[in-house]
């Protein structure tokens, strides 16, 4: 009809910048574009963004989530490595003045001087995380932005449904890992929306699901030392299999069986215990014993 004006979706809008920049997805950098309108959706709602806001995207990519947090926030910093898509994301969003890039490794970006920066020059009252992960690399940069002890509110991810069922399992559960304990200490983990491989070009061989940790302001347990901690719990389950006592002998946590039993007695654990069976709080004690 005359006059009116239809928005291309965003499968569109991909597959014009896709053949305009004449580019592909990079398998190495574990790129996969999202294309699903309801997703983005979602992910924009769940994330509560307000013109108070500093958000933080990595991965950008295209600038499929970007553009719809451009028009909330009152920033938004985009931390990209692929030299392609920060030309792409330059040009696309160059007349927009909270608009800012980085061209560099999530893992050696300090995002702390960063969020302190932007909260005491432009005013920004709350710093959230929004981003579409890279498989390969979901871990470390996960722990990465909760070891940090970031001055956040939320962060909003996606990655793959096995890695999220185990990043928003309690600790003591079936699905637990050693992942599960570190996001349990440093915040509240919740899936959002499920994504099926048919949202991205190109479709992964897995679903995905988007999830939200709301940072905590203490930790649920105090122990001594945190690290020390963490420490035991990546030996504990660095042979699933196994019972604690045997892991954290092998990984000298404990000097020797007998020094273990006498630990896990202390704590009322049996010794043919398994890590998953433990809660934060069993792992917390174990470290203030060590």
């Amino acid at each position: 009809m005359k006059g009116m004006c239809f928005m291309p979706t965003i499968l569109e809008e991909t597959r014009f910048i896709l053949n305009k920049y004449n580019i592909k997805a990079d398998k190495k950098l574990g790129q996969n574009f999202l294309i699903s309108d309801d997703a983005v959706n979602r992910i924009i709602e769940k994330s509560e963004v307000t013109k108070s806001d500093l958000v933080i995207e990595i991965g950008p990519g295209l600038g499929t989530l970007t553009k719809e947090l451009l028009e909330r926030a009152g920033k938004v910093i985009c931390i990209e490595l692929d030299t392609r898509m920060v030309k792409i994301l330059n040009e696309r969003f160059s007349l927009y003045d909270n608009f800012e890039i980085i061209h560099d490794d999530i893992l050696k970006v300090d995002l702390k001087s960063i969020i302190k920066r932007e909260k005491e020059n432009q005013n920004m009252k709350e710093a959230k995380i929004v981003a579409n992960l890279p498989y390969y690399i979901t871990t470390p940069i996960i722990m990465k932005l909760l070891e940090e002890k970031l001055d956040l509110k939320t962060i909003t991810v996606m990655v793959q449904k096995e890695v999220a069922d185990r990043l928003t399992a309690l600790p003591g559960t079936k699905k637990s890992g050693a992942i599960t304990y570190g996001v349990y200490y440093y915040a509240e983990a919740e899936e959002v929306l499920e994504v099926l491989p048919q949202s991205f070009i190109p479709a992964p061989e897995v679903t995905s699901e988007v999830i939200q940790f709301k940072i905590r302001k203490d930790p649920p347990v105090f122990v001594g030392d945190d690290k020390k901690m963490f420490q035991i719990i990546k030996c504990a389950f660095t042979q699933r299999r196994k019972t604690l006592l045997n892991s954290l002998v092998n990984t000298n946590i404990f000097n020797s069986k007998e020094h273990g039993s006498k630990i896990l007695k202390e704590v009322n654990l049996k010794e043919n215990v398994r890590p998953e069976e433990l809660t934060l709080e069993d792992f917390a004690r174990i470290a203030d014993l060590v």
